[in-house]
Parts: C-alpha cells; sequence; structure tokens
C-alpha cells in the first residue's frame, strides 16, 4: 500500500535501540529509521556507502581512514554519508532518531565488524508495525 508515513508516529511504535526498522522502499533501497543510544561496533560496508540523517538529538560517528581517526558530530537536521570501505562507529550519549538510506539486504553490522554485543541487533531491517 502506497500511503504517507509518519515519521514520529513510526518513531512512536517501537522501544528497541539500535534495531532498524524499514519505514518504505525506494527502488533497490531501504529507507530505515532507528532509534539510538550508547555505541554501535566498528564495522564497514565494504560495498555501499551508509548515509544519515539525524531527526532528533545527536549522532556521532566515528570514522577510521587513511589520514587517521576522526569523529563527525550529527546534529538534529544533519545528514552525513560514510562512503563504501571506511570503517565507522555510530554513538549517541543522549540518545537520538536516525533514518539510513542503503540498499535493501545490508546487513547493520557491515560485512567486517567487531564482536556485536547484546544490545545491537545485527539485521537487515525489521518491517515497521
Amino acid at each position: 500500500m502506497n500511503e504517507p508515513i509518519d515519521l514520529r508516529t513510526a518513531l512512536a511504535s517501537f522501544d528497541a535501540l539500535w534495531s532498524p526498522r524499514i519505514a518504505t522502499r525506494v527502488n533497490d533501497y531501504d529507507v530505515r529509521i532507528a532509534k539510538v543510544a550508547g555505541e554501535h561496533i566498528w564495522h564497514v560496508h565494504t560495498d555501499t556507502d551508509e548515509f544519515f540523517l539525524v531527526l532528533d538529538g545527536e549522532l556521532r560517528i566515528g570514522l577510521r581512514e587513511a589520514a587517521g581517526e576522526r569523529e563527525v558530530v550529527l546534529p538534529t537536521g544533519s545528514v552525513f554519508v560514510v562512503p563504501r570501505g571506511v570503517e565507522h562507529r555510530p554513538s549517541s550519549a543522549g540518545g537520538a532518531s536516525i533514518l539510513m538510506f542503503e540498499p535493501t539486504g545490508t546487513p547493520t553490522v557491515g560485512d567486517r565488524h567487531d564482536p556485536v554485543p547484546g544490545h545491537v541487533d545485527a539485521t537487515t531491517g525489521h518491517p515497521l508495525g
């Protein structure tokens, strides 16, 4: 069914952290929303970039690049793309709601990653609702 999706209502429909829901699809891409707090894990998506939009709160993304390690800070309304092949770790001290855009079937823990702790959902996204 092709109906509008209110992201505030969609985000209110679940409480799990680091467990994205697929809000909709565009061609072969998922539009995923998630609530986050604390740290995710260091991981890499070998074959795809990863798009982040901060809907609420603040997201930090640690990056391990050829020039060294750095962190980008994304306040509400900011977007950032982690290029394919760059090791990264999202985190949020105060909690955030985010939207991600990535190919359908992309694992949330990438192709290579640190051990997955219990607070991180290793998934390709859950249906909304």
